[in-house]
């Protein structure tokens, strides 16, 4: 029965907690979605196994109103799962506009737990997110000096989560800063437990990974607590060492890489890779005009890619650069990003059916649309490829295959520059 329940917005954010899980002694299980948490199905099987189970939505960029339907139906399973205690797990870039999504679903969660306070702490220092008086910062930049600043569905304009969070939530909205978090774990729950506290959302600093143990510690007692992965670096498991899944690939399957994603890191890896992986970019007129023609001349170039050198994995991707990004829909047509997402899940389906058993897909929107067009109910996390990207071995049948698929899902703005040829060897 499992120990932990965790609900992420996006399919990337769910593998990316799941990662720091098994590192940290959790038998974990990614379940897509919330509806085959119960009865006794393969899946349910699975979760009855685990010590985590982490539900990825889609619920990140959703209407409000849908982000917290979702979230409630996730923790209304995680409960009849048997979890105590729970983790709303969101971008450490706290992806988000005015109306939500973090805030209406933190409140949503917390009024249905019965609890009045939680924290909230996007800080993960391994991969550069660091909160300094309640202000996010981007590696040296704050978040709105960021790239994050014109992300194309949640531009960050504020570093300040106090003011990016009133807006969002019914309750009042604290901050609490280093100093107190520096002074330990009894000085930090005192603070947390304080008039004007016990009833609000608190911002807590955080630079360094001691700091997140410190306030993991501190909220140990929470049934409810917010943020990004990093803040999972305080808890232990049930289990020494890692409890990661083995792949389901072997050094010998072909694969592919499908980026969706138009931020700045993806674009970088996009640059390194198109110097030794074989390329193709999508070609919005082509898929406006013939969108199956435009995804089956994707697949035969994958095909015939695998023929010639089946150790270079073809990389088909949106963004090269901001020149290619679409500023303007053309009338009555669908938007650039609906566009891709359904091209590039089409096409993840499509190479898995012509023998593919690796694919490596970058950007959270277009992670979420693969893994539901591949049908995959569940993912195992195998070995990690960087801070927050690890391998994930979906169920058996998948796209045909016994032994299930192995998915590397990269959020658009984690990674190192090499990722899309580097990723391969931690499967070998």
């Amino acid at each position: 029965m499992p120990l932990l329940g965790a609900i992420a917005d996006d399919f990337t954010g769910a593998t990316d907690l799941a990662t720091m899980l098994v590192a940290r002694g959790f038998r974990t299980v990614v379940a897509v979605g919330s509806e085959d948490l119960a009865g006794d199905g393969p899946a349910a099987r699975e979760v009855r196994g685990a010590d985590a189970v982490v539900v990825a939505l889609k619920s990140r960029t959703a209407p409000p109103a849908e982000a917290v339907e979702a979230s409630l139906a996730a923790l209304r399973a995680l409960t009849d799962a048997g979890c105590r205690s729970f983790y709303f797990k969101y971008c450490s870039t706290f992806d988000s506009t005015p109306q939500g999504n973090i805030g209406p679903v933190t409140d949503a969660l917390l009024d249905a737990l019965g609890e009045s306070a939680t924290v909230v702490v996007p800080a993960f220092p391994a991969t550069g997110r660091t909160v300094y008086r309640a202000r996010l910062f981007v590696h040296d930049d704050l978040l709105d000096e960021s790239p994050m600043r014109d992300h194309p569905l949640t531009p960050m304009r504020d570093a300040h989560l106090v003011r990016l969070l009133t807006p969002q939530t019914r309750r009042p909205v604290r901050a609490i800063g280093l100093d107190t978090v520096r002074a330990g774990v009894h000085a930090l729950r005192e603070a947390l437990s304080a008039p004007g506290f016990a009833d609000a959302l608190t911002v807590v600093d955080a630079t360094e990974d001691q700091d997140l143990r410190t306030i993991s510690a501190a909220t140990s007692s929470m049934r409810l607590v917010t943020g990004a992965a990093g803040l999972a670096l305080g808890l232990t498991g049930p289990h020494e060492g890692t409890a990661r899944t083995a792949a389901a690939s072997r050094p010998s399957d072909v694969g592919a890489v499908l980026a969706g994603s138009a931020s700045a890191a993806t674009r970088a890896q996009v640059a390194h890779a198109r110097e030794r992986l074989p390329h193709r970019k999508l070609d919005l007129a082509a898929l406006r005009a013939d969108p199956t023609a435009a995804v089956a001349e994707l697949v035969d170039f994958a095909r015939t890619c695998w023929r010639s050198d089946p150790t270079r994995p073809p990389l088909v991707y949106a963004v090269g650069s901001l020149d290619d990004l679409e500023h303007e829909t053309p009338e009555g047509s669908v938007p650039a990003a609906d566009l891709i997402e359904r091209a590039l899940a089409d096409c993840a389906v499509q190479l898995v059916g012509a023998g593919a058993r690796r694919l490596l897909v970058a950007g959270g929107e277009t992670s979420g649309a693969v893994v539901t067009a591949l049908g995959a109910r569940t993912l195992g996390i195998g070995a990690q490829i960087a801070p927050g990207v690890a391998w994930a071995r979906t169920q058996p049948g998948v796209g045909g295959s016994a032994e299930g698929i192995d998915l590397a899902l990269k959020s658009g703005n984690f990674g190192g520059t090499s990722i899309f040829t580097s990723a391969w060897d931690e499967l070998a």
